[in-house]
């Protein structure tokens, strides 16, 4: 059984594949693009400020909206993409999906039976039309990103390089201390709805005998653990995200430094200063 549920999901990710397939082809131009206002900057500083030319801020004006226009235009079909993609995995898996909860719950004579399996497949969409897997396609951008660093400025480069690593060492450090409260949290939360629509199911039997006090008991027991792990999670997770978003202020303003010490001792043009800040 689990086989043929496996089979399933390949053949229906293999039948989005030349999708997968465009999203990056997208994503790749979309990267590239978003370099735009970086070398817009430097022509501005080196080529505008420098010789005055009005005619080539115009020009260079242009040029850059009308590559920005483009990757907006990019990204927006990108994501509409995406979207067609989470509803043809939902139409492909829905059916065997149903399937196989109508079949748990027969097997199980009624007893576990539960429509989370169906709540999961649309978390899946959810996920799918959301930031998260885009950062897996931008994600190879990392080092063309560093080298253009290194290209302004080696230093630029082994700052990048450092607050790369320590980026990835807080989003693992996060992974880790929230990982386990979160699954463990998600876990209780299936058992509490489960436990609901099995009472649910029987509401009549349930009133008759006067059990719904209890029950009410035990489901408060399910909800509070559910609610103290999700507080638990969040508390570490909150803690490690605003170091993390503290450090990357930080680096930034930290990287406009740098580009001041190494202008002024005449390593790099005023124009770095700025678009190193911004990269």
């Amino acid at each position: 059984m689990r086989g043929t549920h496996e089979d399933s999901l390949q053949a229906a990710l293999k039948a989005c594949k030349s999708s997968f397939i465009s999203v990056g082809f997208f994503s790749l131009f979309i990267n590239a693009l978003m370099l735009v206002p970086t070398f817009y900057m430097l022509q501005v500083y080196g080529r505008v400020v420098s010789g005055g030319n009005l005619t080539t801020l115009g020009m260079l004006t242009i040029i850059m909206t009308i590559l920005l226009i483009t990757m907006g235009s990019l990204e927006f079909v990108r994501s509409r993409i995406m979207v067609r993609v989470s509803t043809k995995l939902d139409v492909l898996l829905s059916r065997a999906v149903y399937k196989a909860s109508f079949r748990r719950a027969l097997e199980s004579g009624g007893m576990d039976a539960s429509a989370q399996s169906m709540n999961d497949l649309t978390s899946l969409r959810q996920f799918m039309t959301g930031n998260g897997l885009f950062a897996f396609f931008d994600a190879p951008w990392l080092p063309i990103y560093i080298a253009v660093m290194f290209m302004f400025h080696p230093w630029y480069g082994w700052v990048a390089i450092a607050s790369a690593i320590i980026l990835l060492i807080l989003a693992y450090v996060n992974e880790r201390v929230t990982g386990k409260a979160i699954a463990e949290a998600n876990k209780q939360n299936v058992a509490a709805t489960l436990y609901t629509t099995k009472n649910l199911r029987n509401a009549e039997v349930i009133e008759s005998m006067g059990m719904l006090g209890t029950l009410m008991e035990r489901w408060s027991r399910h909800q509070h653990a559910v609610l103290k792990l999700q507080s638990e999670a969040s508390d570490r997770g909150g803690a490690v995200s605003t170091i993390s978003k503290t450090f990357r202020m930080l680096i930034q303003s930290l990287i406009l430094g740098l580009g001041a010490y190494l202008a002024v001792n005449h390593e790099i043009n005023a124009g770095l200063v700025i678009a190193g800040s911004v990269l």
